[in-house]
């Protein structure tokens, strides 16, 4: 048996790897899957002539683990838009696929919970992919640097959403409270139907075997 028992500190280490997957991790962050996004007008380009007004929702994320010391994550949200360009005279849209990097750190608190410590990323780490319906709205994506304004809009509005009480209460793993409920359910049952017929056919069964035995020595003598 020596031979499968481990420190206390390894012991904890493998329990926090084990608890702290990438599935509970994604479970955490895709509160905010399907969490719609509609904002505008808003001014974009020079002089903020050109008014945006953007609709969309937040996807499910994915990731993966990529770190031990600390226990660490890739995570990618993404966020899909539909947007129009108002210039006043014209009026141009637009499709924008969007990725949001997180990097979430679990930290070890000292009430036996486990915390999912989210980075949001900097508007230069926004991935947009920008699809124009048409040459005329590609080229006014350009000159109102549509994606540039998009990149700082959704760095800024999940940044805000990460930190609301909702989000935050979904990325607390507190481990000692499952462990109260497990425990729990360890101790004794409530009487069950099967149980008392169980119980209601001992005594007859121990006088039938009494009677039996007795039958025996009465046989041998």
């Amino acid at each position: 048996m020596s031979e499968e028992l481990i420190d206390y500190a390894t012991w904890g280490e493998r329990f926090f790897a084990t608890a702290v997957t990438a599935e509970r991790v994604l479970a955490g962050v895709n509160v905010l899957a399907g969490r719609p996004i509609d904002v505008g007008p808003i001014g974009v380009g020079p002089g903020r002539i050109a008014k945006v007004t953007a609709r969309g929702t937040i996807g499910t994320a994915t990731g993966e683990r990529v770190g031990a010391e600390p226990v660490g994550f890739h995570v990618a949200l993404p966020v899909t838009l539909r947007f129009t360009i108002d210039l006043g005279m014209d009026k141009q849209h637009f499709d924008a696929d969007i990725t949001v990097p997180l990097v979430i750190i679990a930290r070890a608190r000292r009430d036996l919970a486990v915390v999912l410590d989210v980075t949001a990323p900097e508007a230069g780490q926004v991935a947009v992919r920008l699809k124009a319906q048409g040459l005329r709205a590609s080229l006014t994506s350009r000159a109102a640097n549509v994606e540039g304004e998009l990149r700082r809009f959704v760095a800024k509005y999940v940044a805000k959403e990460l930190s609301k009480p909702y989000v935050r209460e979904a990325t607390v793993i507190d481990v000692a409270a499952a462990i109260e409920r497990a425990a729990a359910g360890l101790g004794p049952r409530e009487a069950s139907p099967m149980a008392d017929e169980l119980t209601d056919d001992l005594p007859t069964a121990m006088e039938a075997e009494l009677q039996h035995t007795a039958q025996l020595f009465l046989e041998d003598e």
